[in-house]
């Protein structure tokens, strides 16, 4: 029995040693065939580009000599210079006439001359308050005085400058056959009085 299997080991063993035989150094694979196709890069189409072209140089042109030359005002100077303007018209008491009359009464109206702005007053009679405060509109207000022989002064004194400076009235004074003695307007700072002078005769 050993014999048979030391016999089989040993046919096993060169049907083994014979096998290896075949995958020695000497063999080389087949390679594979390429059946796949190339794949060509795709060219892209030529874009049609507009042509560029240089600008045009444009040569300095003599200028004639009769062509008279501009000089340019910077705008702030000119609005400094009417702003001190009216610092001087309006920042001072104001004379609005001395007027003669042999009326009785006086009829005094007033209102605001410009932009309706929240203009104040105070209205003095021969140097008496008669009205302490009066807002002005755009409506004519006012009042009626009984003159006195001689000098009745009324004084417009200006108690704000409103939105829009100065403090700007239109008034008129009427006699009592409702004439016109004067009619005129004001420009005033805070502070500052328009003079009205109403003699009667």
């Amino acid at each position: 029995m050993r014999k048979i299997l030391f016999l089989i080991v040993v046919f096993g063993m060169s049907l083994s040693g014979y096998a290896q035989n075949e995958f020695s150094s000497k063999f080389k694979a087949i390679p594979p065939k390429n059946t796949s196709p190339k794949i060509k890069k795709a060219i892209p189409p030529k874009a049609d580009l507009p042509k560029i072209t240089a600008p045009k140089v444009i040569k300095k042109q003599d200028v004639p000599l009769d062509v008279p030359k501009i000089n340019f005002v910077n705008p702030d100077k000119i609005t400094k210079k009417a702003e001190n303007l009216e610092v001087v018209n309006y920042k001072r008491n104001q004379n609005l006439g001395n007027f003669k009359t042999g009326s009785l009464t006086a009829k005094v109206r007033y209102r605001d001359a410009a932009y309706v702005d929240g203009d104040k007053i105070r209205v003095y009679l021969n140097d008496k308050v008669i009205k302490y405060e009066v807002v002005l509109d755009g409506d004519f207000k006012g009042f009626e005085i009984k003159l006195e022989k001689g000098i009745n002064k009324i004084d417009f004194e200006a108690l704000n400058e409103g939105f829009a400076p100065p403090n700007t009235a239109e008034f008129e004074v009427y006699d009592d056959k409702g004439s016109i003695i004067s009619s005129s307007q004001w420009n005033l700072g805070i502070d500052f009085k328009a003079t009205l002078i109403l003699m009667k005769e």
